[in-house]
């Protein structure tokens, strides 16, 4: 069910977050675009925001790379850590990024996840 015919049953704020599974805090920012200019005005909105430093070509570019290994680059154990992969983004897509830049290419864009060695 949507937002906007839960808007028009009148159940609360936070029961309509629990049916959706989002916080409540969601539920009454949307009520207010709701209220403002009903059901279109829920529509998905462009995104905003700093778009990203990297564009499709260079995280391809940064996958092949850290494919590779560390090792291939230079660094003496095979392990990758974030400061490794920032330093190998900067060589291939001559691109700087901070330590959170780094951790949402791993695991949003290029799908990794944290593993630990044993």
């Amino acid at each position: 069910m949507r937002a906007a015919e839960l808007f028009e049953q009148g159940p609360s704020s936070v029961e309509i977050a629990r049916m959706l599974e989002v916080s409540s805090e969601s539920v009454r920012r949307w009520k207010r675009v709701w209220e403002e200019g009903g059901t279109p005005a829920l529509r998905r909105r462009p995104a905003t925001g700093r778009p990203p430093k990297l564009d499709n070509i260079q995280v391809e570019q940064v996958r092949t790379a850290l494919e590779q290994g560390a090792q291939v680059h230079g660094f003496e154990a095979d392990l990758w850590t974030l400061e490794r992969v920032g330093l190998v983004v900067e060589r291939v897509a001559g691109v700087s990024l901070s330590r959170a830049s780094v951790w949402r290419l791993l695991t949003s864009r290029l799908g990794w996840s944290l593993q630990r060695p044993e």
